[in-house]
């Protein structure tokens, strides 16, 4: 006997120490939920050979769930009240790690917004957080938002993460969660949302083209191989009744096609030359919203959306573009290079009609930060930065811009903007 304990010491003294992760996906630390509460994690494990022998949940110090293996989802039932909670796995080297999950659990059916904040001032592209509980035994069927008593979004279960584009102003808005007994709960977030919102772009006067080649890509009209116009007032497709069509076809493979109108300042499209020069200065934060109809998705090789911002001789040039067909990925640009740089993000495009919200500021030193990118409903925050360039003093004003990039065979394409608007302040 005394042989055998000695032979066990060597082999767990040989044993390497595990370094092992529990990652917990639900519920998340801090959160209130129902009396039904959903674990689910994963467990891993990188030093032990034998890997992940079980996965458990703690309640106020007390084991009440264990599995076998590395997943765990499973439904425990909590009373009222505040709970330390605590994920575990076991390895098999006689290693555990651990991730503990604070949850208050609501005695009765509640909505619980973390995001906005009620009666709080917020920007035109609003992210709502909240989270539902219910006395229904089957828990949260779905939650939504109602803007202005139109429900203008719907999702399944008792989380809800989205972000949503509101117009300037007073906004009234609820949400609200419907339980599977036929029960609901809401609660109201009012909201003021800052900025001068100027509506249906793409139906405007103002808009200028000219091309570009490779390999310098100069700004050219003509352009050789590369042909290029625009139908404004088209119906279908059309989700206002008044879509613009843009299309580019040729022979010059790669060649570029940009669209931009004056909205601000010079030559302003929109009764705003802000001939005193006070407005443009002034103005630190921009939404680009459009919806974008995608005819055929294989010749779409990039497409290009920007705000250019000029005034005491500085240029800001907020460049996107989803190079789909080269990476399906967002790029920024960076202004002094310049070159494009991966935003680190997908760029999931869709045929037919695709919806973007880009937000862009300009920081108190006129550094450029790309914030966000919302295609779709998803929202990936960017947060990257770039210096601005040097522009001539008599450049002024701010424009929006729409490019197409063509393929190797600068295939024929055809793509719509509607609804497209500009958001200041």
């Amino acid at each position: 006997m005394k042989a055998v304990y000695s032979s066990l010491l060597v082999l767990f003294a040989l044993a390497p120490c595990a370094w092992s992760t529990v990652i917990v996906s639900s519920p998340s630390n801090g959160e209130t939920v129902g009396t039904s509460v959903n674990y689910v994690a994963s467990s891993s494990t990188t030093t032990c050979s034998y890997g992940v022998a079980s996965t458990g949940v703690y309640v106020d110090n007390v084991l009440v769930q264990v599995v076998n293996g590395t997943q765990l989802n499973v439904n425990i039932s909590l009373t009222p009240g505040y709970h330390n909670t605590v994920v575990q796995e076991w390895d098999y080297c006689g290693g555990s790690t651990f991730t503990p999950i604070a949850v208050t659990v609501a005695a009765q059916s509640g909505v619980y917004v973390t995001s906005p904040a009620p009666n709080s001032t917020v920007n035109s592209l609003v992210n709502y957080v909240a989270t539902a509980t219910s006395t229904c035994s089957k828990g949260v069927a779905s939650m939504g938002i109602y803007v202005n008593y139109q429900l203008v979004y719907v999702v399944q279960g008792a989380k809800l993460n989205t972000s949503l584009q509101l117009s300037p102003g007073a906004q009234n808005t609820v949400v609200q969660e419907w339980d599977y007994c036929g029960g609901s709960t809401y609660s109201i977030v009012n909201l003021n949302v800052s900025g001068t919102k100027l509506s249906n772009l793409q139906s405007s006067a103002g808009w200028t083209s000219w091309g570009q080649l490779p390999p310098s890509y100069a700004d050219c009209s003509p352009c050789s191989g590369l042909n290029w116009w625009m139908v404004q007032g088209v119906s279908s497709p059309s989700l206002s009744g008044s879509a613009t069509q843009f299309n580019t076809n040729g022979s010059t493979p790669y060649g570029a096609v940009l669209w931009y109108n004056p909205v601000i300042g010079q030559f302003s499209s929109q009764g705003l030359p802000d001939e005193n020069q006070t407005l443009v200065p002034s103005l630190h934060n921009f939404t680009y919203d459009t919806d974008l109809y995608v005819s055929n998705l294989a010749v779409t090789q990039v497409l290009e959306f920007d705000v250019s911002v000029y005034t005491n001789g500085i240029g800001m040039f907020f460049g996107t573009q989803c190079n789909h067909l080269g990476g399906g990925e967002w790029d920024v640009l960076d202004n002094v290079t310049p070159a494009w740089i991966s935003a680190g993000v997908p760029c999931n495009l869709v045929n037919g009609w695709n919806h973007l919200t880009l937000q862009f500021q300009r920081e108190s030193d006129n550094t450029l930060l790309y914030q966000s990118i919302t295609l779709n409903g998803t929202t990936f925050n960017i947060n990257k930065t770039s210096a601005p360039f040097q522009v001539p003093p008599s450049w002024y004003g701010v424009t929006v811009n729409y490019q197409m990039d063509g393929d190797y065979e600068q295939s024929a394409n055809t793509t719509y903007l509607d609804n497209l608007s500009l958001t200041y302040w």
